[in-house]
């Protein structure tokens, strides 16, 4: 069969990258044609998204993939899952979207709770009721009469903006609607109570398009300035995060759940219809829409962020650059269970100067003092926290699981990989680690024709990629080690 090529666009929170995957009809191989920066602008006391750099990038993407490859069969793209920009009466953006870090929307957000509960958004919603989320800015855009809610007639998200300076199409993508909170995934609607309760316009959203479907082909305008043929623009899970769910190389019967290791953990399985209690509110877990129409059932967990802002500061100490293999050794070097944290306790979520000394301020047990011991507790106590929230994640499904896949640039990390079968004695497959790009290509493979669901794309994703597999060893010590992490 010939080889034919299709674009991925995956932006992060911190940075993005265009590859080409080179399919030949069983298997395929990705190759990485552009790599970029995310910087975010902080200007007149707010945080934005850097909106036209990021566009700039896109177009220069696109460019160096045509320039190698010459012929794409399409492109689609994923982004973070959260923000949004609003277009006028002319169909020209109102501004740069502002990001979710930024302190506004957290300062106007018990003015929203005044309206209308957590609990009730979760009912109503069944996402993560969260600041950082789309409805808490629009809320804010209310609140400080900004031009948005007299004059914005399109509400786009982060992946619909870039998508629509492609092709010129207004669409809003279903699964990104999921993180919203302003999207009931049980009825599958809007829902008109959270938009009352907050005093907020219903009527800016557009037509909302599936993974999987096609939203047009690339503008005449935008084709005659790259000098390139119109190409095929596909909406894929544009969340980055079910987006990496769909790449998954899982099949069979086995019951398994996924942790996405990143700057965030998300742990979590794919279920059939949302989850919604007070219970699994308190436990914190959440539903967003996964391709094919599936729901996942998810926790967010404060990652490899702790051990990210660790790191930037033995290296601004040191004045030389640690390795995240330096790292490791020194923690696996270091004595094993001397000390624990709690890894979803919010000050370790917010940015510092000086993480390994807010490690050390918050752990229990002998404190950590150099890098190996700092390191250690950090990664121990990751891997306790998986097997906290794994236990809770079998118990509000009543199924014990079988497997657990990781992926992400965290899964590099063998020694982490290894203590995360360790404490939740559970088998691990670990990789590939851009399962995000994966899963993105298979929605165009899907659009294209050439699949005719997921089961057959995950197929493909294992014969294509290289996964290792972990069985749990020293599960006694680790069970006694959850004893102490847990005491109070």
């Amino acid at each position: 069969m010939v080889t034919k090529n299709y674009l991925v666009f995956d932006f992060g929170a911190s940075n993005g990258r265009s590859a080409v995957a080179k399919f030949d009809g069983k298997k395929f191989d990705m190759e990485v044609t552009h790599r970029f920066e995310n910087r975010p602008v902080f200007a007149s006391g707010t945080l934005y998204w850097d909106i036209l750099s990021l566009y700039a990038e896109l177009k220069a993407g696109i460019q160096k993939s045509i320039g190698k490859y010459k012929k794409i069969e399409s492109l689609a793209l994923d982004t973070w899952g959260a923000d949004f920009g609003f277009l006028d009466k002319n169909g020209k953006l109102m501004s740069n979207p502002v990001h979710y870090r930024d302190e506004q929307r957290l300062k106007d957000s018990e003015k929203l709770f005044k309206k209308i509960s957590a609990q009730r958004l979760f009912e109503l919603a069944g996402s993560m009721v969260n600041p950082i989320f789309d409805l808490f800015h629009f809320f804010s855009l209310k609140v400080n009469e900004s031009p948005e809610i007299e004059h914005g007639k399109v509400f786009l998200t982060m992946p619909d903006i870039f998508n629509y300076f492609l092709t010129g199409k207004t669409f809003n993508e279903w699964t990104r609607l999921t993180t919203t909170i302003m999207y009931n995934q049980v009825k599958k609607v809007w829902e008109d109570e959270i938009f009352k309760a907050a005093g907020l316009p219903s009527d800016r959203f557009a037509e909302i398009i599936k993974p999987g479907e096609k939203i047009g082909k690339i503008k005449d305008s935008v084709c005659s300035e790259l000098e390139i043929d119109p190409i095929e623009v596909i909406a894929p899970v544009t969340h980055d995060t079910p987006s990496a769910v769909a790449g998954i190389p899982v099949i069979g019967k086995k019951n398994w759940a996924f942790i996405s290791l990143g700057t965030w953990a998300i742990l979590g399985k794919e279920t059939n219809k949302p989850l919604i209690s007070k219970e699994i509110m308190d436990l914190g877990y959440s539903n967003e829409g996964g391709a094919e129409d599936s729901n996942l059932f998810i926790k967010n967990i404060t990652g490899l962020w702790i051990i990210q802002q660790c790191r930037a500061k033995w290296i601004k100490d040191t004045g030389r650059d640690i390795s995240w293999d330096e790292i490791v050794k020194l923690s696996s070097e270091a004595l094993a269970f001397k000390s624990f944290i709690d890894v979803d306790n919010p000050i370790f979520s917010q940015p510092t100067v000086d993480m390994p000394q807010v490690v050390r301020d918050n752990s229990k047990g002998d404190k950590p003092q150099d890098i190996g011991e700092v390191a250690r507790c950090v990664y121990e106590s990751l891997a306790l926290k998986f097997k906290h929230d794994v236990a809770s994640l079998e118990k509000i499904s009543g199924e014990s699981l079988e497997l657990l896949h990781l992926i992400g640039g965290g899964t590099q990390n063998k020694m982490l990989c290894q203590w995360t079968a360790d404490a939740t004695d559970i088998p691990v497959i670990a990789g590939p680690t851009e399962t995000t790009s994966v899963g993105n290509f298979l929605m165009q493979l899907m659009a294209s024709g050439e699949i005719d669901n997921l089961e057959q794309g995950r197929i493909i994703s294992k014969n294509s990629s290289k996964v290792f597999n972990y069985k749990p060893k020293d599960i006694d010590k680790w069970d006694e080690a959850y004893q102490k992490f847990i005491k109070k």
